[in-house]
């Protein structure tokens, strides 16, 4: 019998100032791994975390031109030195939540993920399934792949989690609904207010959502929503909320009151998100 699973992104901007090289926000890092451990110890179920590579990864990507294809040698060096960042910032996220007492197993998109035309097509996830198993909290990131088409390409955690929505239910363990932790109150109309839900059809409205603050290779707020509203017609739920509030998080993991845009499943699960 399959077990449901609730995968949490922790975005880039959040985690980091990405109009600066290398500037994570110690303080933020460490009030969401606290919110973490708190529900955890609250009784929240199963949790897969990804994390964005904010201006670790996305200046290094940006300056070595990994927006588009690697055509030359100095683009392949700027795969490894890209990688090499993101593996940096990944690096202090876990060592943050280990200090939560949260049983971490990191899992690296490179070492797993083979891409093609930009998205991961095959993968080896049963190391993630047998995490799971044991009670461990499988992390993983945006990363840099190979792919079978480009050569390489920036593999998103909004990619991870598509995959892993397909992929994992191979294990036993299925995706039933993502919390997107970024630096907006959730989705916006056009007049500024918080779209309280979103489907595909209100989604066809919006004039514009946007991207990210600072640099960014991957498409920020569009990608993610792009990315929602996919996986929702898979039947897996989305929330999309602001992680510089206290406490979100944390209601969100235990079914308290938190706000945010709800995309819902096609076949929606009950949640409490008032």
């Amino acid at each position: 019998m399959s077990r449901e699973l609730t995968l949490v992104k922790l975005g880039g901007s959040l985690l980091t100032d990405k109009t600066r090289s290398e500037a994570v926000r110690p303080d933020r890092l460490r009030a969401l791994a606290r919110e973490l451990a708190r529900a955890r110890e609250g009784g929240a179920g199963p949790l897969l975390i990804g994390h964005g590579s904010g201006s670790f990864g996305h200046v290094e990507a940006r300056r070595h031109g990994l927006d588009r294809p690697p055509a030359d040698a100095g683009q392949w060096m700027g795969v490894a030195r890209t990688q090499d960042r993101a593996a940096v910032l990944h690096r202090l996220v876990v060592e943050a939540l280990l200090r939560e007492e949260i049983p971490t197993f990191s899992w690296a998109p490179a070492s797993a993920l083979m891409a093609a035309d930009g998205r991961p097509e095959t993968g080896e996830v049963a190391p993630l399934g047998r995490a799971l198993d044991a009670g461990l909290v499988p992390v993983v990131f945006g990363d840099v792949v190979l792919d079978r088409t480009r050569g390489a390409t920036i593999c998103s955690t909004e990619e991870v989690f598509r995959f892993l929505a397909t992929a994992l239910p191979a294990t036993g363990w299925t995706v039933q609904r993502i919390l997107w932790m970024g630096e907006t109150p959730g989705v916006w109309d056009a007049d500024g207010a918080t779209l309280a839900r979103l489907d595909r059809a209100s989604a066809a409205g919006l004039v514009a959502v946007g991207g990210s603050r600072g640099i960014d290779v991957t498409g920020g707020m569009t990608h993610r929503l792009e990315t929602a509203l996919e996986l929702a017609d898979r039947g897996v739920e989305s929330w999309i909320l602001d992680g510089r509030e206290r406490d979100r998080l944390y209601r969100a993991l235990l079914g308290g009151p938190f706000g945010g845009t709800q995309v819902p499943a096609r076949h929606p699960t009950t949640q409490g998100g008032a």
